[in-house]
């Protein structure tokens, strides 16, 4: 059996990241929370005031003999603008800042790897301000932000703003979806 390794990305609302993550072959849990603050264990309500300096965040567990990390990356930087400073689209506070935390200094040298490629290639219009911070504590989200997409398709927000970002992962990245997804 091969070594898992842990992944925490912020990049907006974490229904996002983590219904999109959870359908790819090789990751397997995705956890929404909040990572990056000064309150221990903060609730919801607290980090959405935007005064503990946590981000909604996905952890994400994942084999790296089936995805890399660095595809993991390429996925973060095609499902979220990492342009837009403390923002996603009309989510706005430091809570939907992009962000990667890194668990090794491996993990840190791909993040800067990956966001210098981009930036050399023009990828994006504007400016990369993804902040690379090697990971603090993570807190799971309270139970009902689990699988928050797949258990609320219809309500307004997963349809407008989670599926289009889960459209876009299942185009582009179709040929790394598991066979549940298919």
């Amino acid at each position: 059996m091969s070594q898992r390794e842990i992944a925490t990305l912020a990049g907006g609302c974490f229904w996002c990241l983590e219904a999109a993550y959870i359908q790819l072959e090789g990751v397997e849990k995705s956890e929404s929370g909040y990572i990056g603050g000064h309150v221990k264990n903060p609730s919801y309500k607290q980090v959405c005031n935007g005064t503990t300096g946590h981000a909604e965040a996905v952890q994400l567990t994942f084999d790296p003999s089936v995805i890399s990390y660095e595809d993991l990356l390429h996925v973060f930087f095609t499902i979220h603008d990492p342009t837009t400073l403390n923002r996603q689209g009309n989510d706005v506070g430091t809570q939907y800042r992009s962000a990667i935390f890194y668990h090794s200094p491996e993990q840190k040298a791909t993040a800067e790897k990956v966001i210098a490629e981009m930036t050399q290639e023009q990828v994006w219009q504007n400016p990369i301000v993804t902040e690379v911070t090697e990971a603090p504590a993570f807190y799971k989200a309270e139970d009902y932000h689990q699988n928050y997409f797949e258990n609320n398709p219809a309500q307004p927000y997963c349809y407008y703003v989670v599926a289009p970002k889960v459209a876009k992962l299942r185009s582009k990245f179709f040929n790394r979806l598991k066979k549940a997804y298919v």
